[in-house]
């Protein structure tokens, strides 16, 4: 059974930088493939990035790309999420999602991912 277990995540002033990280579980050798999104209250859910773990291939917002990372480690089907450049907009909890399957499509959708972790706050403030 996959589980996911995430860290990082915590206050930052706008420009500067966060990592968050998750790991994996119980993940065939094909790896699980990964993706992070993000809700602030009052507001719906959307995504931020996810990689396909089959080819490595990273998917990003729009609103993220070139400010976002992912890093993996292929050891441990694990991924890090560095955040740089941080604006306000980017305050928000921060989700980890994996599923089963090694390969997503453009790992935008919720749909994709069957295992959620518990959230971690990114608060970005002056």
């Amino acid at each position: 059974q996959v589980q996911v277990v995430q860290s990082g995540g915590g206050m930052a002033q706008p420009g500067n930088s966060l990592t968050l990280t998750c790991a994996a579980s119980g993940c065939s050798a094909s790896g699980c493939a990964m993706g992070w999104f993000r809700r602030v209250p009052g507001k719906r859910r959307e995504w931020v990035a996810g990689v396909s773990w089959n080819t490595g291939r990273t998917f990003y917002d729009i609103s993220v790309k070139g400010r976002f990372t992912i890093s993996r480690d292929n050891t441990k089907n694990a991924m890090s999420l560095h955040m740089d450049n941080l604006s306000i907009d980017d305050t928000a909890v921060y989700f980890c999602a994996a599923t089963p399957r090694s390969a997503c499509g453009d790992c935008m959708g919720p749909w994709e991912f069957e295992v959620w972790g518990q959230g971690t706050q990114v608060t970005v403030s002056a």
